[in-house]
């Protein structure tokens, strides 16, 4: 199993360097680390007693893994799930925030283990992940990663400059849906044909 360290440092070979694309909420980012991260965590690189897109540009690969294990792993209290769900609870998390336990709870509940819906991992949501974990242990990371990817449609169904993270211009997999299909088992995987189904109403 891989460590927590090295899933932090494929996060940020993945996110990539600096990027400030209008059509992404999160706004600038590197490394997958944005400029709100920066300013809420007082992240003042240059020194000058201000958090700005400067600093944001002076972050390197081995910070930013560090701010994502200390503040999107260790502090939301991921590697209290059950080991088969955390690479892919932690890179969404990474990736949206507290919306990945909102994922993972609403999943709870339609597998018949009732938790509040408040995007924090607490007592409640650890039992109920380790149920569910103990009843299907060869699915339950397959069916966060599938609930994962139903996501990522649904936030591009309802909000249409968000679908170049969805599908490419050639009509493809983009990004959103590549990166929730790394944690689920090939054989849940959708074909080209499946993908361009689902987002045929897009236009």
């Amino acid at each position: 199993m891989k460590s927590v360290q090295d899933i932090a440092n494929e996060i940020v070979a993945r996110e990539g360097g600096y990027v400030n694309d209008p059509d992404d909420p999160g706004g600038a980012t590197k490394y997958g680390v944005t400029l709100a991260t920066m300013q809420r965590l007082g992240i003042d690189l240059s020194g000058d007693g201000k958090v700005t897109d400067w600093d944001l540009r002076l972050l390197n690969r081995e910070r930013a893994a560090e701010i994502f294990v200390t503040h999107y792993y260790e502090r939301p209290r991921i590697a209290e799930l059950p080991e088969a769900i955390r690479p892919s609870v932690f890179d969404m998390y990474v990736n949206a925030g507290a919306n990945a336990v909102v994922i993972l709870q609403r999943l709870l509940n339609r597998m018949g283990h009732g938790v509040t819906v408040d995007g924090a991992i607490g007592p409640e949501t650890i039992e109920a992940a380790r149920a569910a974990f103990a009843e299907a242990p060869a699915h339950f990371a397959d069916a966060y990663g599938i609930a994962r990817r139903n996501y990522y449609y649904a936030l591009a169904d309802a909000r249409p400059a968000s679908r170049k993270f969805a599908r490419t211009r050639a009509g493809s997999k983009g990004g959103w849906i590549r990166r929730a299909e790394e944690f689920i088992s090939p054989r849940f995987h959708l074909s080209d044909a499946q993908h361009r189904e689902r987002v045929s109403a897009w236009g």
